[in-house]
């Protein structure tokens, strides 16, 4: 246990270091550039640099805005981002605290970070760093549902809280969570999309939005206070792609290897996936990040809340006809998904009324 505690403070803190570095390469590819290449070979020493140059910037405070709380809220970010790692499995012994309770607590450390977001908006004393700031809280407050939701799913196959627990009943690929049932490989998904809003990123990151909030939450802060919010952006990344691997793909469970290798591996691949989403798709507008949620993901949640429910009914022990069934299910909604897709692509868009149309339809 104290092993794991001092890898987990010496290693966890460098994550965000390694993970700046491979957006902008994976960006940089993405866009058909080299990215950074002067500082270091390959420019590997890039971030480095940066976090060398935001030591030495000057540390600014609004003169109107609320001192304590301006100091404090990046903290707090900093610091719940980091906690939430105690209780994710990263091998059979690789734990800092087995929590029977573990998913629990990550929701309830979780939830603290849109705390810090407020009151780093209020205390900037700035239009746009509140507007962000109450961005922020609505985007989170309702992503946290379906995500709540999803995990709820896995909680009623799982029946624990314990997230070690949780990983040792989905040995083999075959056991994974995501395929043993069609609507937990849904709300894989769900859960997977709500985590990119909950992290504010691309195209969820309208706390953030440079084209009409300058820089959200965080416009009036500068030097180190500025790079804790980034640290805590990418260590959020790693860590909701790492509980999502952990709920729904197998967790320590690898393919090859069952060490810690195998959860770094599905990890970084869905780290890469929002880099991927990233530098891909555009913004969205704040009422259709809205509406995503509401009108959809939360819908389907309970639904899938339900469709488990059932099959649990069904199926109270799994087998090795469940599994087939489920996987034979969650092929076939695939073909008819990207069938319906191709369709409604293949039809294009629909062409603009001509001038005759508009003059009719004006007239009556």
């Amino acid at each position: 246990m104290l092993a794991c505690c001092v890898i987990f403070v010496a290693v966890v803190p460098l994550l965000p270091l390694g993970l700046v570095l491979a957006e902008r390469k994976v960006s940089a590819h993405i866009q058909d550039r080299v990215g950074p290449m002067r500082v270091g070979p390959h420019g590997i020493l890039q971030t480095l640099a940066d976090g060398v140059k935001l030591i030495f910037k000057e540390d600014h405070i609004p003169r109107e805005g609320d001192k304590f709380l301006f100091v404090v809220s990046p903290y707090i970010i900093f610091a719940c981002s980091f906690a939430v790692f105690a209780a994710i499995p990263f091998g059979r012994s690789i734990l800092v605290s087995e929590l029977n309770i573990g998913i629990f607590y990550i929701m309830a450390i979780s939830s603290v970070i849109v705390m810090g977001v407020i009151m780093a908006g209020w205390a900037s004393n700035s239009k746009w760093s509140l507007l962000g700031a109450m961005r922020s809280a609505a985007q989170i407050v309702s992503y946290e549902i379906p995500i709540g939701l999803g995990i709820l799913s896995v909680v009623m196959l799982a029946q624990t809280l314990n997230m070690q627990e949780i990983v040792k009943g989905q040995d083999g690929i075959a056991n994974w969570l995501i395929f043993r049932t069609p609507f937990t490989f849904i709300a894989f998904f769900v859960f997977f999309i709500s985590s990119i809003a909950e992290v504010n990123r691309t195209p969820f990151d309208l706390p953030e939005a440079e084209s009409e909030l300058v820089a959200g939450f965080h416009t009036e802060y500068s030097g180190m206070r500025f790079a804790l919010f980034f640290i805590a952006e990418y260590a959020n990344m790693f860590a909701v792609s790492a509980i999502a691997s952990t709920l729904f793909l197998g967790g320590w469970h690898g393919i090859v290897t069952r060490r810690l290798l195998g959860v770094v591996i599905k990890t970084l691949f869905l780290v890469f996936v929002m880099m991927w989403i990233r530098w891909t798709l555009p913004r969205l507008r704040v009422d259709q990040l809205m509406n995503l949620c509401w009108k959809y993901f939360i819908p389907i949640s309970f639904f899938n809340i339900l469709g488990v429910g059932i099959w649990g009914l069904i199926f109270p022990k799994d087998s090795r006809l469940s599994i087939i069934i489920s996987i034979a299910a969650i092929i076939l909604g695939l073909i008819f998904t990207f069938g319906v897709l191709g369709k409604s692509l293949s039809k294009g868009p629909k062409p603009p009324p001509s001038s005759a149309e508009r003059r009719v339809s004006a007239t009556t």
